[in-house]
């Protein structure tokens, strides 16, 4: 899977739940969860939580509180994929 083909999932992941209009339609791979897209930290479990159902992967405690941007999910997410 392609980086561009990765940030299309997650950005249809993510829609639901963004606060901020202007920074979903820039979502690229520097964009945080929290900071731009202005999602609280509930709906962050739920992203989380819709990313392994997407993929069919398991994320640890310690992926989860690392995956706050588009870059740090996209790089979980490969790593998972090619484990």
């Amino acid at each position: 899977m392609t980086n561009e083909e990765l940030i299309v999932k997650l950005k249809a992941i993510v829609a639901p739940y963004i606060q901020d209009e202007a920074a979903f339609k820039t979502l690229n791979e520097d964009t945080d969860f929290v900071k731009d897209l202005k999602v609280n930290s509930a709906n962050l479990v739920d992203i989380i939580l819709d990313i392994e159902d997407e993929f069919d992967i398991r994320l640890e405690n310690e992926d989860m509180e690392q995956m706050l941007d588009v870059k740090s999910a996209m790089a979980i997410v490969t790593s998972k994929l090619n484990a």
